[in-house]
């Protein structure tokens, strides 16, 4: 019976919900089957195509899922079973993950400024970590991860943005939607977003085996240099070897110079045009949660955050990759969310580059020109204006964001309506998810004229 019942889920058509004895008994039919290892043959590309709505299984015996449950934000790993069709991969971790934006509402404990308590949402953003025990792949990958969009009604912000980055020639995570089951229950709709780790480098770099940072800038708020542990700390390749030693000589460089004179050594670091276009981007999506705000982080001090530094082995190259795209698009044409707007165009500067308040809760940010480094583009608005004609004409306009949106509405239309009728009001209705991607649409249009 359980041997049956273990069939049909690996063929896609598991029950809705286990019982814990029948639970119990799946898990040690799985464990006799043979760990299936993906060899080379088996690329990421597959995951990630667009034409594609990929389901995920998730096994755990019931002390290890009610040891995530009630402490989410631990981001404590505990070991299960992926089934991804019909195969098993044994001994994943599988943990949940987010931010303080990520938790809002779905964790026991209301003060959202201190994530904490037990899950309260039917899903959280969740990491998958394929390689607990030996070095081995998924698809090439040591690493999954699935993001709630809790907070994304139209649940096409992190796709599209991801989709308009790559396609402009921007080294970013694929991204697209993804089934996600947990002992045999539906647990939701997921944006399948690719991990920034040692396998996305030598997936999408040419000489892919360099230092890749997170969430760490070359000079501080105030354009001073940054120390050595600094570097390290935010190392998420070559960590044994530990030597950050070419992104400190940049960040020296920078540091000995003034704001006027920092466009000489920007330049030899970080490639004009393609930076530009990163900016570019990010601003026609309203990524105002990235690399672009710099938010008060105590005294005088003022810091980004969701993004990477790729650092190019063999020279003195920095590339920037962006990252966390759930709360693009929110401010296109008025500022819904109250703690990401952005005042400021790129270029501009604000209170003589002292913080200001701003925002419906009256959060303190400084202008992202006041950086050394964004500021030393600004002298490029001719050339970012025209590579902004370019992406109108190629991407960003309503006949093509429009084919995409409704491919992508077509096919997770009836796992919305699944998720609905699953989990009731916590999450959207069919109406509600149709009106959400309506006022994308607009939002995006209203932008453009």
């Amino acid at each position: 019976m359980f041997f049956l019942i273990f069939l049909l889920s690996v063929c896609d058509r598991i029950p809705d919900q286990i019982s814990n004895n029948d639970q119990e008994n799946i898990l040690k039919i799985i464990n006799e089957y043979e760990d299936y290892f993906y060899d080379q043959n088996h690329i990421s590309d597959y995951i990630y195509d667009q034409n594609k709505l990929h389901r995920f299984d998730l096994y755990l015996t019931s002390d290890n899922l009610n040891e995530i449950n009630n402490d989410p934000a631990a981001e404590n790993y505990v070991q299960g079973y992926l089934v991804f069709e019909g195969k098993v991969v044994k001994n994943v971790g599988i943990r949940y993950k987010g931010s303080i934006g990520a938790w809002v509402g779905c964790l026991s404990n209301e003060d959202w400024t201190n994530p904490s308590g037990y899950k309260t949402c039917p899903k959280l953003s969740m990491k998958i970590k394929i390689n607990t025990e030996e070095d081995r792949k998924f698809y090439g990958m040591k690493k999954l991860q699935f993001h709630s969009q809790n907070l994304d009604k139209s649940k096409m912000h992190e796709r599209l943005g991801y989709y308009m980055f790559r396609n402009f020639g921007i080294i970013a995570p694929r991204s697209n939607h993804a089934l996600i089951y947990i002992n045999g229950e539906f647990i939701g709709l997921f944006a399948n977003t690719e991990n920034i780790d040692g396998p996305f480098t030598n997936e999408h770099f040419l000489n892919p085996n360099g230092n890749l940072y997170k969430e760490v800038w070359p000079v501080n708020s105030f354009g001073d240099k940054q120390s050595e542990n600094y570097f390290i700390n935010g190392l998420k390749t070559n960590e044994e070897i530990s030597d950050v030693s070419k992104i400190k000589r940049f960040s020296d460089q920078l540091a000995g110079v003034n704001h006027m004179n920092a466009q000489n050594i920007v330049d030899t670091w970080i490639d004009k045009d393609l930076f530009l276009k990163t900016i570019l981007v990010d601003r026609r999506i309203a990524n105002d949660d990235g690399f672009m705000h710099f938010y008060h982080e105590g005294g005088q001090n003022y810091e980004n955050h969701n993004f990477y530094w790729y650092e190019d082995i063999d020279k003195d190259k920095l590339q920037l990759i962006p990252w966390d795209l759930d709360n693009a698009f929110e401010n296109l044409i008025q500022n819904l969310n109250p703690v990401t707007p952005i005042k400021d165009k790129w270029y501009e500067k604000s209170n003589n580059c002292n913080g200001f308040r701003y925002g419906s809760f009256n959060l303190l940010q400084k202008s992202a020109a006041c950086d050394k480094i964004i500021g030393s583009f600004s002298s490029y608005i001719d050339k970012y204006d025209s590579l902004d004609l370019v992406f109108q004409n190629e991407l960003f306009n309503m006949t093509n964001i429009n084919k995409l949106l409704d491919s992508w509405t077509n096919q997770i239309k009836s796992s919305v309506e699944k998720a609905h009728e699953t989990y009731g009001d916590q999450e959207p209705s069919l109406q509600e998810w149709i009106d959400n991607v309506n006022y994308l649409r607009y939002s995006i249009d209203q932008s453009l004229n």
